[in-house]
């Protein structure tokens, strides 16, 4: 006989598994890219689509009946095309980069705008610690697919470095 040794989370108490499984699976071909998930997402340099599965993303968004609910972490799927990227950011946590497909160069900021460059291949990784401004781009010549996960389920909207861009860092939200 099998014994859980932790309690399950109250939402998934006395609920029968075939339910657990539905919830808890989300399957790629389901989710439509999010070409707007950011407020930068639509400036040339620096558009790309996120394919959210857990969490509500670091975008704001939090209303997407598709994405597995979380309580201590997002993960989303981002695709990059060549020359494309996200703007200089920060997040209240840690924030992590996993390359799957395709070569991504990412950067670390200090407040006095030096930049510190590195390239990740397939299987490569980067964790940006909170508060240390970071960002990438796609500068190789084949789109670029890479899990992005977060350090909280609902964070807050990115800390942009930008000033006109964090002013305006929820207005994708209003559309």
């Amino acid at each position: 006989m099998s014994v859980s040794r932790h309690p399950r989370p109250p939402a998934f108490v006395g609920i029968p598994l075939a339910e657990i499984m539905a919830r808890c699976v989300g399957r790629f071909k389901d989710k439509a890219p999010d070409w707007a998930a950011f407020e930068d997402a639509t400036i040339e340099g620096y558009k790309r689509a996120q394919h959210r599965f857990i969490g509500a993303g670091g975008s704001g968004k939090h209303d997407d009946p598709t994405v597995i609910q979380a309580n201590n972490f997002t993960l989303s799927i981002m695709y990059v095309e060549p020359g494309q990227g996200n703007a200089a950011h920060t997040h209240e946590v840690e924030e992590c980069f996993f390359v799957l497909q395709g070569f991504l160069d990412v950067f670390i900021e200090d407040d006095g705008g030096a930049r510190l460059w590195g390239r990740l291949g397939p299987w490569d990784c980067i964790s940006c610690p909170s508060g240390i401004i970071h960002g990438y781009e796609n500068r190789s010549l084949e789109p670029v697919y890479f899990q992005v996960m977060l350090g909280r389920g609902r964070p807050d909207a990115m800390g942009y470095a930008d000033k006109d861009l964090y002013e305006r860092r929820d207005a994708h939200l209003q559309e």
